[in-house]
């Protein structure tokens, strides 16, 4: 143990709820969920005023519905919260060369390797500049633990939050650890608690008193002897800057089960697909092939074979997925399905390529996955999800707020603007586009963006001239569209243009068309609960490997859920590669 607080444990504040609701100003003091929105679904991060209605991560979503109803329930955006994610890392970096990333929004930092503390006085300071920094470069808040040990650390980080800062005073740690539920403690979960609580062991202090002996009869010599230097603030771990991965996978949870054979194996290999390009794109190569099959009784059962050495050839890897995969019985229903490699090096064994079978085509069954997905009716919403990033021509950037029916509901905000207006277009609007995530913190070099108005979406250039519209195949209806705003005591205004194909979005400002959906953008709701009531929308229809469902902003989204999480593979960032 250190006799200085100089081992640093930042988390940042509801990290993925946090970065929405910085990106989306309407969103800002309300409650907001973060996660797989289909109905198997999980929670990835609620906001603190949706853990007021007892919404919390690892919740299923359709619990989390019920919970609060009115709350934006959105999808990740991953490419976002790396990018964050690299910001804040850079700035531990700055403090010291020892920095053990637990995962995107969580670290330890060694503050004395680093020369940036050495006593309690110096370690609050850099505590501090650090929090500082963190909100100027991201807008964001982090909560910062400071103690003599990894553990006593991250108990300090909890204690501080939201957006605080908590020091571990070195000598005071038995005397804090005492009171507190034995759960604190790493390592504790729910089994290990249930556990100690029948032999009538709920407190740290209860936990000392029991002995080293006792805790190694009740759970074992490894996890017993761990649990009884915790009880007495005994911490011996250094920060680790480097975390070798153990292995790389990825795996899908389906809408609804499915029976099919054929579907099964074409879903395996593409998912070996998947796991192949995250090992290539780490430079990495494996010898074990693992296949995880959850089927409809939620019995999970896994199959790994060895290869001679280690491959990153999909060839191999399909037909090691297809091996295993004969050896699992499916008939009577699958709910999720994940391939792995494991036995990681940094080399290719050259001669696996020929354990591939010759005589095996993998691309027909591709291509006949793809006539098959075409066959089916797939509605065009399911290309805006809740929370997605557009930009349209005229109004310029801002977010999918609902989708259904044949149009898509849009608000125009940026981060540094105001809450924006909410208007709807047809699905297949060519002026209608996917867009990058804007910055958080806006770049003093440009100007900002004024979202929602004409031809803001351009930084400020002048409109097109005809010429220019008939160059790009815009409908005629675009070139000269004119808006008639009603009375200002008028809840919805009317939108009036003169066009001649389908293909002109009829933007209603406020409210949708007949039969559409309707948006409330400033809907009363109970005291207290200060939510907002995003659009309802009808679902549409899916994809294969993907969920559709309402959420309580009545946005169709999808829910590919690794592990028990119920996150997208790609949140994975605990001991494996790309997350």
């Amino acid at each position: 143990m250190r006799n200085a607080p100089t081992i640093l444990h930042l988390d940042m504040d509801a990290f993925f709820a946090a970065v929405e609701q910085a990106s989306k100003p309407s969103l800002r003091g309300k409650a907001v969920v973060v996660g797989g929105l289909g109905p198997r679904g999980v929670v990835a991060t609620a906001s603190y005023e949706a853990r007021v209605f007892g919404v919390h991560s690892a919740m299923p979503m359709a619990q989390a519905r019920r919970l609060a109803p009115n709350a934006a329930y959105l999808v990740p955006r991953f490419t976002l919260y790396r990018a964050i994610s690299e910001q804040v890392m850079t700035l531990l970096r700055e403090l010291s060369p020892l920095v053990e990333p637990l995962s995107l929004d969580e670290a330890f930092v060694d503050l004395e390797a680093g020369g940036a503390a050495w006593d309690e006085e110096s370690a609050r300071r850099a505590g501090e500049r650090l929090r500082a920094d963190i909100r100027a470069v991201t807008g964001l808040t982090g909560s910062v633990g400071l103690a003599a040990s990894k553990m006593l650390a991250k108990i300090a980080s909890e204690q501080a939050k939201p957006d605080g800062l908590v020091l571990i005073e070195p000598g005071t740690e038995r005397d804090m650890l005492a009171p507190m539920p034995v759960r604190t403690l790493p390592g504790v979960g729910p089994a290990t608690g249930d556990h100690l609580r029948r032999a009538g062991i709920t407190t740290v202090r209860e936990l000392a008193e029991a002995g080293e002996d006792e805790l190694v009869r009740l759970l074992g010599k490894a996890h017993g002897q761990a649990l009884y230097a915790m009880a007495h603030a005994r911490d011996e771990r250094p920060v680790v800057a480097e975390r070798e991965a153990k292995s790389v996978s990825v795996e899908d949870t389906y809408d609804v089960d499915i029976h099919d054979r054929l579907r099964v194996g074409l879903e395996v290999q593409r998912l070996a697909d998947r796991c192949v390009r995250r090992l290539r794109g780490a430079g990495l190569s494996g010898r074990t092939i693992v296949l995880k099959v959850r089927r409809y009784d939620f019995s999970t059962l896994t199959r790994s074979e060895t290869l001679r050495g280690p491959t990153d050839d999909p060839a191999v890897i399909r037909e090691a997925a297809a091996r295993l995969l004969d050896s699992v019985d499916t008939t009577g229903g699958v709910r999720l399905l994940g391939v792995g490699v494991s036995g990681l090096a940094d080399y290719t064994q050259e001669d696996l390529f020929a354990q591939a079978m010759p005589v095996r085509v993998v691309e027909e069954p591709e291509e006949a996955a793809v006539e098959a997905e075409a066959e089916q009716p797939e509605a065009a919403e399911r290309h805006w999800r809740a929370g997605q990033d557009v930009r349209h021509e005229e109004y310029g950037p801002g977010w999918v707020q609902g989708s259904g029916l044949g149009r898509v509901t849009v608000r125009f905000e940026t981060p540094q603007s105001e809450p924006g207006r909410v208007r709807t277009f047809f699905v297949d609007d060519p002026a209608l586009s996917s867009a990058e995530p804007l910055p958080l913190v806006a770049d003093p070099s440009h100007p900002p963006t004024r979202p929602g108005q004409p031809n803001s979406g351009r930084h400020g250039a002048p409109p097109r001239t005809p010429e220019e519209r008939r160059d790009r195949k815009e409908p005629r209806g675009r070139e000269e569209p004119r808006v008639r705003e009603e009375s200002r005591g008028r809840e919805d205004s009317r939108v009036r243009e003169e066009s001649r194909g389908r293909e002109a979005s009829r933007v209603r400002e406020e409210s949708l068309a007949p039969g559409g959906d309707r948006v409330l953008d400033d809907a009363r709701v109970p005291e207290g609960a200060n939510l907002p009531v995003e659009a309802r929308a009808a679902e549409e229809g899916r994809a294969p490997g993907e969920a559709h469902a309402l959420d309580g902003a009545g946005i169709p989204g999808e829910a590919r859920t690794p592990e028990e999480v119920g996150v997208p593979d790609e949140a994975r960032a605990s001991n494996e590669v790309g997350g």
